[in-house]
């Protein structure tokens, strides 16, 4: 196991300056239930300087160049990939994540800062000229302004990866970045806040780092009308209250999730059962886009039970710094309480627990369900933990009207050989995204994410998320 060496920063970064605070939040080490860092708790009154140094840095923001902008991502990137090592053994430990899948986020983390260099440099505005009677001689010139600030709130799931989904396209746009991290994840966020203060010459102000718990400071800095934009990535229910208590601001939400994966007859049921694995229990299943019920069309229901449990034996939990580990802890004991909660329920009404679920703490081991019931709340309800289960369809119509059966429609996967039928589910599915043959994914940002319903408003992406981050401004000649 890795040493616990490293000291990190333990501050507000306010107004190009790290500050110190009353307060601290004591981030849990996962890997040993102890506390290994602490980050400052930001009080009314920093939440306070934050917004206006934010504002006041606006304009400053607003006159910068694309070149200059550019320049800093590319430094960020740079910054991340400098402390790979650190910031993969910080993910680890207050995520709980495998030390494998730390190092893969941070390598996607200064990729989407790296895309984001790209896509900034082709944002140049439109040269439109008037169509319509009366009109032919208009000219005009449609220019991309920032929107003004930009609230980031981002997830324990992925600390780093979805903090840089966020905070790239929102600096790359041209505003002002106030980075509110999850308050069980904030170390990653402290360290990125460190690399873009001494990566880049952001204007003071321009940029934030405002940890805290959501209870205290969350209401203040969405509900106030310095600011423009908000980004977030969280549950349904908590994206919901964020919604409620901002004002007139452009929100841009990635929230829960409920992926079914519908499982036809003719499909390659060595493709699905790998795919459904990976998709169900990767990080112990705490992902929005995780399968978390597979409809099994009933000639082929047992035959996926019976190759899922054999895909379960490459699903080992153990030492998260050993590479081999595939399955950590959950978040928290309430969240393992959630999921034993829902594995119970299934069982109750009628579903067999194939193998698994044994709890220690904070673990559970992957689990494997049955015949589960189309009433049982994990069929419905978003699980956040690592269970497979499967339940049985008699048929296409049976099978979309279980899926679309849901207040969550974010993604879903089709395994068929028949590419008329992928077409017909995949356009009949109410969900953001559907991935044929394979589990869900989107990439580092190239393919728009996001979901419909419950599920969020807008779609994440680095091009996508630039676009939401700035306003057109016709000016007509």
């Amino acid at each position: 196991m890795a040493t616990k060496e490293h000291s990190y920063p333990d501050g507000l970064y306010l107004e190009g300056a790290w500050q110190a605070t009353s307060e601290a939040i004591d981030v849990q080490d996962l890997t040993d239930g102890e506390p290994f860092a602490s980050v400052a708790a930001a009080s009314a009154r920093d939440v306070d300087s934050a917004l206006s140094a934010a504002e006041h840095a606006e304009r400053e923001m607003k006159e910068t160049t694309i070149v200059q902008r550019a320049n800093w991502l590319e430094a960020i990137a740079e910054g991340i990939e400098n402390r790979k090592d650190e910031l993969a053994e910080v993910i680890v430990r207050e995520a709980g994540k495998p030390i494998a899948s730390a190092r893969s986020e941070v390598d996607s983390a200064a990729e989407r800062f790296r895309r984001a260099v790209g896509e900034v440099r082709d944002l140049q505005g439109e040269y439109v000229e008037g169509t319509t009677e009366g009109h032919e001689g208009w000219k005009a010139i449609v220019q991309w302004e920032p929107v003004g600030t930009v609230l980031c709130i981002t997830p324990y799931n992925y600390p780093l990866a979805t903090t840089a989904l966020q905070v790239a396209p929102a600096i790359a746009a041209g505003n002002s970045v106030i980075l509110k991290p999850a308050t069980k994840t904030p170390v990653s966020g402290a360290i990125l806040a460190d690399i873009i203060a001494n990566a880049t010459e952001i204007p003071d102000g321009a940029f934030a780092f405002v940890p805290g718990r959501a209870s205290e400071i969350g209401d203040l800095l969405a509900g106030d009308d310095r600011i423009n934009a908000i980004a977030m990535t969280g549950s349904s229910n908590a994206g919901k209250h964020v919604a409620s208590v901002s004002g007139m601001v452009d929100l841009h939400m990635e929230l829960g999730g409920n992926a079914p994966a519908l499982v036809f007859p003719d499909a390659d049921l060595a493709e699905v059962t790998s795919n459904c694995a990976a998709g169900s229990f990767k990080y112990a299943g705490q992902r929005c886009s995780a399968v978390s019920r597979v409809l099994a069309h009933e000639d082929v229901h047992d035959d996926v039970v019976d190759r899922l449990e054999v895909e379960l034996d490459n699903w080992v939990t153990g030492d998260l710094f050993d590479p081999d580990t595939k399955v950590g802890p959950l978040i928290s004991e309430s969240q393992a309480d959630w999921v034993e909660e829902l594995i119970d329920d299934a069982v109750e009404k009628g579903a067999t627990l194939v193998r698994g679920g044994e709890r220690d703490g904070q673990f559970i081991q992957p689990a494997l369900l049955a015949d589960v019931p189309h009433d049982a709340r994990i069929v419905h309800e978003e699980q956040f933990g690592p269970v497979a289960a499967v339940t049985s369809v008699a048929g296409e119509g049976e099978a979309l009207e279980l899926a679309n059966h849901s207040d969550l429609g974010l993604d879903a996967s089709v395994f068929t050989k028949d590419y008329d039928r992928a077409m017909r589910v995949a356009e009949r599915l109410e969900v953001g995204g559907v991935r044929i043959n394979g589990k869900p994914s989107h990439g580092l940002g190239d393919i728009p994410f996001g979901g419909v319903k419950d599920s969020g408003i807008g779609r994440e992406g680095i091009g996508y998320t630039i676009e939401a981050f700035v306003e057109r401004k016709s000016i007509i000649l």
